[in-house]
């Protein structure tokens, strides 16, 4: 039985999730909505019993000192709620955790449940996958559904991909399943700079959340760390000549395929994120001081080894493109959306729903 006492009545929520694992190369989708759950002062309410769904030779949990006293912290999944203000305001249930390692279809219905006490209208997961997508143009994101007219009504890819998935195609889903519209965004990750952070690929999927969802998402420092990340790649990259070299052959590949999508309608999706930033009385909200939310006592975030990376894949469709402004200088990108249908190579056995949305 799930009891949300402490939580108040929320206004238009979306469910924003996010797992670390195979479905978040370079940490991006799992860092962006630890980003939401900071700038928004997010309060946890409710977090899943680790020993249903985590096998802890895997996800190991951790010991830390506090004032003296040894803790434990358990890897999970936590839920936290963001009251948002504004003239437009909507309330975020954030969902962050580990890839649960057994019981997937308990572990979904289980979210489902708080998603439904909740009145979630809309569940939007994230992920990210590597890609054969250089570091130096805009992070292609890709946004896929499961439900026809979701995909219709919200510009997204109709998913039809077929292969291994992880718990973000499980979920989605599941999510469809139960009637719930489910919405995957997916950032492709350079395969060849793959180890975390990725602030690029992180402000690429906070972008086309706000796109998404109408919301105005304080950035902070991202797109300078987003930035400072390209320098520090480009000279990564100026010091070995083949990799120079391969980073030429993905811009031209890039830049040839997405020349039909300097299209009037990504820049009219860029200006529209623009005048929402230039709005007042758009800022972050905070969480109701007398809430009484429920804290877990464990709240620390569990980091534990991240999984082996797949190889090389290619990038979900050429009509791709978010940068969310950290392109060399930019502060914004043009996201122009991907095709769902195109997957990863074979040698990564990830497929475009466990990075594309099935």
């Amino acid at each position: 039985m799930i009891e949300l006492e402490g939580v108040p009545e929320l206004i238009d929520p979306v469910m924003v999730a996010a797992f670390e694992g195979w479905n978040d190369a370079g940490d991006a989708a799992s860092t962006a909505v630890a980003h939401l759950d900071r700038e928004w002062k997010g309060e946890v309410f409710a977090a899943l019993d680790a020993e249903d769904y985590y096998d802890f030779q895997v996800n190991r949990p951790t010991v830390f000192l506090d004032n003296g006293v040894r803790k434990i912290t358990w890897p999970t999944t936590r839920l936290s709620v963001v009251r948002v203000g504004g003239e437009k305001p909507r309330d975020l249930v954030l969902v962050r955790g580990i890839e649960p390692s057994m019981r997937w279809r308990s572990f979904c219905n289980e979210l489902l449940g708080f998603a439904h006490e909740l009145g979630v209208e809309m569940v939007v997961i994230l992920g990210a996958l590597l890609g054969d997508t250089p570091h130096t143009r805009p992070v292609p994101v890709s946004g896929v559904t499961s439900d026809p007219d979701l995909a219709r009504t919200m510009d997204l890819e109709e998913t039809r991909y077929e292969g291994p998935t992880g718990i973000v195609g499980i979920l989605q889903e599941a999510c469809t399943h139960a009637g719930v519209p489910a919405v995957s965004l997916w950032a492709a990750v350079p395969h060849y700079v793959s180890q975390p952070p990725n602030p690029k690929a992180t402000l690429a999927l906070l972008n086309r959340l706000e796109d998404l969802i109408g919301l105005r998402i304080p950035l902070g420092e991202l797109p300078e760390d987003a930035r400072a990340w390209q320098l520090g790649v480009d000279q990564l990259a100026a010091e070995d000549s083949e990799v120079a070299e391969y980073v030429q052959t993905l811009e031209e590949a890039r830049d040839t395929a997405e020349l039909p999508e300097a299209s009037g309608e990504a820049i009219a999706r860029e200006f529209e994120r623009y005048l929402r930033r230039r709005e007042p009385g758009t800022g972050p909200g905070v969480a109701t001081e007398g809430g009484e939310f429920l804290r877990d006592p464990g709240s620390g975030r569990t980091r534990p080894p991240k999984p082996e990376q797949p190889g090389p894949e290619s990038v979900p469709g050429a009509d791709a493109g978010t940068d969310a402004g950290t392109d060399a200088g930019t502060d914004a990108g043009t996201d122009a959306g991907t095709d769902a249908d195109e997957g990863p190579s074979e040698e990564s056995g990830e497929g475009p729903d466990g990075e594309t949305g099935e």
